[in-house]
């Protein structure tokens, strides 16, 4: 199969049937256009032939593969895909500086939050998406190297642990996928983006706030400074360095002109707060 998410096209296979069902199910709603090359390849197998009935294992191959990763059972097959997805665009993506970071876009502008897995920074995006912003990703934010613009790469949203049933309480069930239970990363469902999202994935953004957040402890501001933001964004880059001079000038412009901050919060409700409270200030 093929689906288009944002600038990227991939391609899907599998050895089983059962992961590009529901692989398809998940992105209904996207272009799926069979006459363009495909930019990513993605593809699910068994190691050895007997591996696709007798307790099987799916491998995550394409063009670029991890060698020492291991498989997973069959019925983690949607998470194998979705991670195919992530890995061929990490490794391979060049057109624009990649970070790893969730986005949302409010009036042409974009809000960009990076940080650790577990720093909430997926559950903010979704659920501010779920509001009056755009989601425009949770798992990458593409940045033009000329023109500095954000980019959306809004793939299906990967909600964790906690942050699936506080998620589910304000979605249609529809918008959700299967839960995977006890993966390497705990529970696992993924949200449908909202379908305004889908239709807005090639409209760009400009950078407007910078957010660093960090789930867990009292409610705290701590304004960054250039360097710092630099360093921490050149850690969440898959291909900064291969874009090279490129990418010192892309990621040079983002941190001089968009003002950043860290962020500290107990909860979903208090993190909502902070992120409206310095977009506010930052409109000024």
């Amino acid at each position: 199969m093929r689906i288009a998410v944002g600038p990227v096209q991939f391609r899907i296979g599998s050895d089983w049937a059962e992961p590009v069902a529901a692989l398809a199910r998940l992105y209904a709603g996207y272009s799926q256009d069979d006459v363009r090359p495909a930019d990513a390849t993605v593809r699910l197998f068994a190691a050895r032939p007997w591996r696709r009935w007798l307790r099987p294992s799916v491998h995550i191959g394409g063009d670029f593969v991890v060698p020492d990763a291991l498989p997973l059972p069959l019925s983690m097959g949607l998470l194998a895909a979705e991670m195919g997805m992530n890995l061929q665009v990490a490794l391979g993506w060049r057109r624009h500086m990649l970070l790893h970071a969730s986005a949302v876009a409010k009036d042409g502008r974009a809000l960009i939050m990076s940080g650790e897995s577990g720093s909430g920074k997926s559950t903010l995006a979704a659920l501010l998406g779920e509001s009056d912003w755009r989601l425009m990703g949770d798992e990458f934010t593409l940045i033009d190297p000329t023109g500095g613009e954000a980019f959306a790469f809004p793939r299906a949203v990967s909600l964790k642990n906690e942050a699936i049933a506080e998620v589910a309480a304000r979605v249609d069930p529809a918008r959700l996928g299967p839960l995977l239970a006890a993966t390497p990363k705990g529970d696992i469902r993924h949200l449908i983006p909202r379908a305004d999202a889908i239709a807005a994935m090639h409209e760009p953004a400009r950078p407007a706030l910078l957010l660093f957040p960090r789930f867990g402890g009292e409610v705290a501001v701590e304004p960054m400074g250039e360097g710092e933001a630099f360093v921490r964004l050149t850690e969440a880059s898959t291909n900064y360095v291969a874009l090279g001079e490129a990418g010192f000038a892309a990621l040079t412009r983002l941190v001089r002109e968009t003002p950043a901050f860290g962020i500290s919060y107990p909860d979903s409700a208090a993190g909502l707060a902070l992120v409206e409270q310095l977009w506010a200030e930052a409109a000024l």
